[in-house]
């Protein structure tokens, strides 16, 4: 109970803040989002059901209607994570995830650091390529099951998510928003870039990112070793992790044909949603899949109602105006250097992002910075690269980006740990971003 008040009690200082800079009708909206973000990270309440607030909230506050937020728990994308928990809970049940382990120790050091490198590596260079959801959501029983310490497997499945994100940004493919600015260059009549221009971006801060966050995650673990897990100690694959294993690289590759890598291939054009569901639908099938429906279970609710959550603060935000007031006070800001400017894009929108799905925000930013750079005639390709990295680089809570919320669903991360980690890795992904779009760019 102490901690619902200290929620209450922080989300009226947050919301009387606001009335001095912003209308009363948003200053409640920024109160009622403070009141979700403390109890989420305070856990004053269950997660899932603090992400089922939004429901009774907004419709209450008359920030929404309430048919306007159920919409947002039935978002296309919701299907896409359904789909890839059954294909991971398969993974998990057949004891595929043993087998790769064991692969993975034979080429990486047998230590925490070593893990900790070979998960982000692993993680960021699948993710720049395929889905950084479906990458994590493969990955996660394998870092489970790397080891039974706990302070360990916190790391493990941290570098996972954070892997996962920082390879995302890498590719025009590689994550939801990038696509989302894709589409937004082409919808105002910009030339996007190449799918080779973007990699020659976005490559000094993926690399830079894959040096200096995991060496940041292995402090403190020094000497510490993985158990051992030498191959003679499983038997080969039997039948069924054969088959899981087949079904494993047909969606692999049909993930890859599908992908478009302009202007040398243009994709099958299969909406990628429809294609996690359909197989993980399929890990139910007699004969063929690997599950039964009391396996649904172990689905974590939890994590669809916060994605649910995340998209109806997006709409809120959207649909009230707020965005116009930020705007007003961004221009205010146009006589800083740009450098400075571009530090406080990737800033705000960063720690933005750590309240909303970072889809959600990209979608609402764009159109803002876009204006931004025409009133302050900075280069507007660089200002939306950085908001649109920036998105992706959003570390402290589940909610950010759809890599924190899927290693969250594992219940070994506590969210004050998450944050407590995540808020440095924050500060250093807004530098290198910032560094690199000054600097190189």
């Amino acid at each position: 109970m102490i901690k619902i008040i200290t929620a209450l009690a922080g989300s009226l200082a947050v919301g009387w803040v606001a009335t001095a800079f912003f209308l009363p009708q948003h200053a409640l909206l920024i109160g009622v989002v403070s009141f979700l973000v403390i109890l989420w990270t305070n856990e004053g309440l269950p997660l899932g059901v603090v992400s089922l607030l939004p429901l009774l909230l907004f419709p209450l506050f008359e920030i929404l209607e309430f048919k306007a937020v159920t919409a947002n728990y039935a978002k296309p994308v919701i299907f896409l994570f359904l789909g890839g928990f059954m294909i991971a809970i398969a993974i998990k049940e057949s004891g595929l995830h043993k087998v790769i382990a064991h692969r993975m120790l034979r080429i990486f050091p047998n230590s925490a650091r070593g893990m900790i490198y070979s998960l982000a590596i692993t993680a960021a260079l699948l993710s720049s390529f395929l889905s950084n959801t479906t990458i994590t959501l493969m990955l996660l029983p394998i870092a489970l099951y790397l080891t039974e310490n706990i302070r360990l497997k916190i790391r493990f499945l941290i570098a996972t998510a954070y892997g996962a994100s920082i390879g995302g940004v890498l590719t025009p493919i590689g994550t939801p928003p990038n696509l989302i600015l894709m589409g937004y260059l082409e919808d105002i009549g910009m030339a996007a870039p190449t799918f080779m221009e973007w990699m020659t971006y976005t490559s000094p801060v993926v690399f830079m990112m894959l040096l200096i966050v995991p060496a940041l995650l292995s402090i403190g673990l020094e000497g510490e070793h993985v158990e051992s897990r030498r191959d003679d100690e499983i038997a080969p694959l039997n039948k069924s992790q054969r088959r899981l294993a087949s079904t494993l690289y047909a969606l692999i590759v049909l993930l890859i044909i599908n992908s478009p890598i302009e202007p040398f291939h243009s994709g099958l054009g299969l909406n990628e949603k429809m294609l996690l569901l359909g197989f993980g639908v399929l890990m139910f099938a007699p004969g063929i899949g690997f599950l039964q429906w009391s396996d649904i279970k172990k689905v974590p609710l939890e994590i669809i109602f916060l994605f649910g959550a995340g998209f109806s603060i997006a709409n809120a935000f959207m649909y009230s105006g707020i965005v116009n007031e930020i705007t007003g006070y961004l221009l205010g800001m146009e006589a800083l250097p740009f450098w400075a400017l571009i530090f406080v894009i990737a800033l705000f929108v960063s720690f933005s992002t750590e309240i909303t799905s970072n889809t959600a925000l990209i979608s609402i930013v764009l159109p803002i910075f876009h204006t931004f750079s025409q009133q302050t005639a900075l280069n507007e390709q660089i200002v939306l690269m950085v908001a649109t990295i920036a998105a992706s680089y959003a570390f402290m809570l589940p909610i950010a980006t759809p890599p924190n919320a899927i290693v969250m669903s594992s219940g070994v991360i506590k969210i004050r740990e998450m944050a407590r980690i995540g808020f440095v890795i924050n500060l250093v992904g807004v530098f290198v971003l910032s560094l690199t779009a000054y600097f190189y760019w």
